[in-house]
């Protein structure tokens, strides 16, 4: 028999704050955290703004020796777990080491370590590379640097599937507690991608939103979207069995319910038109939930604010849930904080997870101009107060790759 699993801490840094309470306060009040990028030069590019992590101090959360020798994705991994662990009064002892995991993956890894080292290389020869060079760059480091910082002795892994990287580290670890491989693991995604590579290989494919205002760039859903806005952070979760979440008296933010996992087997970076793996992801999540799609209160969309992402997640959700589209609340928190890459399905979990447990339904900002190919209700502009007992979270990345994630409020 399958184990519940539940949700007992949380950690977040992304452009809001670099702490779950300011980002969440933050989204509800319809902030912004894009700005005009700064960690490239935006006169080298066609794409001005970023999301970008403000104030974040690596020696807040690890010794500088060990910061050194990280990537900054590896960094908000570290924080954010950090932040889970001691928000869910959890301890990591020879007690429990073994069967507690770290699961986080990256959909890119270390690109400011590879073309700091790769300059290195080419200025002053390869012999003046960095020994740390490799540890740096890999994506699955992230999950390694936490277990070593922590000590925990189970699971550790790294899932990359692009955009769908956080919910699908989520969805795996959640499937592992549930098989009985470990009775708490730590999970969800961290990215750092605001290079120089990145911006140039996003904007020569023409992803990137070239309207240079910060305050309107990233609108979802609004029919004059062109492009998505690059951000950066990491958001962990802290998943439990119920029963180590009961046998200490934890916290229960929510439980996990359902996972849909599929692939759009079409097009390396457009999504199938009919939203067939989209469809099927959402379907397989309510499937392993029992759920009905009348009980689902609140989906937390992709929603990057690309012409084709939106449109086609708009038909996806109204092929799931038919005549009750139109009364689901819909938002996409990527409009304040810009698309987080593999970090983003973990960010966006704590927001559905923070709005099941707030009432609250954080807005999509910069919604102007409606398109007749997107005609839900997408909570436009504002946070909405709202009964929120099951919540989705969607996640679509290159590749053809989705993830679909289920969170329930928490009855015993």
């Amino acid at each position: 028999m399958n184990k519940r699993v539940v949700v007992t801490g949380l950690g977040a840094v992304t452009p809001l704050g670099t702490d779950v309470a300011t980002t969440w306060e933050n989204a509800i009040a319809g902030k912004s955290g894009i700005e005009r990028v700064t960690r490239v030069n935006p006169d080298d590019f066609r794409a001005k703004v970023a999301g970008e992590v403000k104030k974040f101090d690596p020696e807040d959360f690890m010794d500088r020796k060990d910061a050194m020798r990280m990537d900054r994705f590896s960094q908000f991994a570290v924080a954010a777990a950090k932040m889970a662990v001691k928000d869910a009064d959890f301890t990591i002892d020879d007690s429990n080491a073994f069967r507690t995991g770290v699961w986080i993956g990256s959909g890119i890894g270390g690109m400011e370590t590879y073309e700091k080292e790769l300059r290195t290389a080419i200025e002053k020869g390869y012999r003046r590379v960095s020994p740390f060079f490799v540890p740096m760059m890999i994506p699955d480091m992230a999950s390694g640097q936490v277990s070593i910082l922590l000590g925990t002795k189970g699971i550790n892994s790294c899932t990359v599937t692009a955009c769908a990287t956080g919910t699908n580290s989520i969805g795996d670890a959640y499937r592992a507690i549930q098989r009985g491989d470990n009775d708490a693991i730590l999970c969800g995604g961290s990215e750092a991608p605001l290079t120089n590579m990145a911006f140039a290989g996003f904007t020569s494919a023409r992803a990137l939103s070239t309207n240079p205002d910060p305050k309107t760039a990233c609108r979802p859903f609004d029919k004059n979207r062109d492009g998505f806005v690059m951000g950066e952070g990491a958001g962990v979760l802290l998943l439990e069995s119920l029963d180590s979440a009961l046998k200490r008296g934890a916290h229960i933010y929510a439980e996990v319910v359902g996972y849909g996992v599929t692939s759009d087997a079409f097009h390396v970076t457009r999504p199938d038109p009919n939203g067939d793996g989209a469809v099927r992801s959402m379907k397989m999540a309510l499937e392993s939930a029992g759920l009905s799609v009348d009980q689902v209160d609140y989906i937390n969309a992709h929603g990057t604010s690309t012409q084709a992402n939106d449109s086609t997640e708009t038909q996806a959700i109204k092929t799931v849930f038919g005549e009750y589209a139109r009364s689901v609340a819909i938002s996409s928190t990527k409009s304040m904080t810009g698309h987080l890459l593999g970090a983003s399905g973990g960010v966006e979990a704590i927001f559905t997870i923070k709005a099941i447990e707030k009432g609250i339904v954080p807005p999509t900002i910069n919604y102007e101009t409606p398109d007749e190919a997107c005609d839900l209700d997408y909570t436009a502009n504002r946070a909405a107060s709202r009964t929120i007992d099951v919540g989705m979270s969607n996640s679509f990345g290159f590749g053809g790759h989705n993830a679909t994630l289920i969170f329930r409020k928490f009855e015993p």
